[in-house]
């Protein structure tokens, strides 16, 4: 699987692999196995997804594989607020024409930002969230090293809530417009819909894809910074059951 390096950093195992299609191959690998070693203890799956063009290649292989989505319950873990319904920039849009819609699923769950009352459908979130422990995460690390949208200024390891609306910070919206989601940066919203850095790494297993270069300064924050909240994908290092991979470029300043 042209794997070029492996390290721990901390408790977090980090494979760094050649190129994206590599590295997107290895995570939907190990994401099957730890399904079907589930599977055997019990009835059903629960994932939650990352919607970004950063799991463009892990979607891809993981959608072949062979895996008895039939028991698999689905949730997204972030979603923009002020957009219309059905949007293409929207995270619902994104997962399900990559994934949601191009498997048999038992049920997925959407985070709705169109509702009336945000504070409402966070509780509503939260509380189908919480009805069983979720198996796996699927997630990327921003620019910024923010998981889902919890950048620095609102990332809270401690946070008392499972799901919240938070401002997205400068440098998150412009990764936006630099990942091509948004073609400029009046175009993508202040606000969204976010999972909590506690319920996101609560998780019994986590799979984070990050590739490429625009990642490399984000990715060596996130393994040999200080854990704090100024890098929110710092935490990551604290968890065991959580595997890093990356391609060259974004592992690029670790590799020097």
């Amino acid at each position: 699987m042209s794997i070029i390096s492996e390290y721990t950093f901390d408790h977090l195992r980090t494979i760094v692999y050649e190129d994206r299609n590599s590295m997107g191959k290895a995570a939907a690998n190990y994401v099957e196995e730890i399904i079907n070693k589930l599977l055997v203890e019990q009835d059903e799956i629960r994932m939650i997804f990352a919607a970004a063009p950063s799991q463009n290649e892990f979607l891809i292989e993981l959608i072949t594989k062979d895996i008895d989505w039939k028991n698999v319950i689905a949730f997204h873990m972030d979603e923009y607020v002020g957009l219309k319904a059905g949007a293409d920039e929207l995270f619902g849009t994104f997962l399900r024409k990559n994934i949601f819609d191009k498997v048999n699923l038992k049920k997925v769950h959407f985070i709705n930002p169109i509702y009336y009352d945000l504070d409402a459908e966070c509780a509503r979130y939260s509380r189908l969230l919480s009805e069983r422990p979720i198996d796996i995460v699927c997630m990327g690390i921003g620019e910024n090293g923010h998981l889902a949208f919890n950048d620095p200024p609102v990332a809270d390891f401690n946070d008392p809530k499972s799901v919240k609306v938070v401002e997205l910070d400068q440098a998150c919206r412009t990764q936006q417009v630099n990942d091509g989601c948004f073609k400029k940066i009046e175009d993508v919203p202040t606000h969204a819909i976010t999972l909590t850095i506690p319920t996101l790494i609560s998780a019994k297993f986590l799979s984070v894809v990050v590739p490429g270069k625009s990642k490399a300064t984000a990715v060596k924050n996130t393994l040999i910074g200080n854990i704090s909240t100024e890098c929110p994908s710092s935490i990551l290092r604290m968890r065991d059951n959580a595997v890093l991979f990356l391609d060259k470029d974004s592992a690029a300043k670790i590799l020097e």
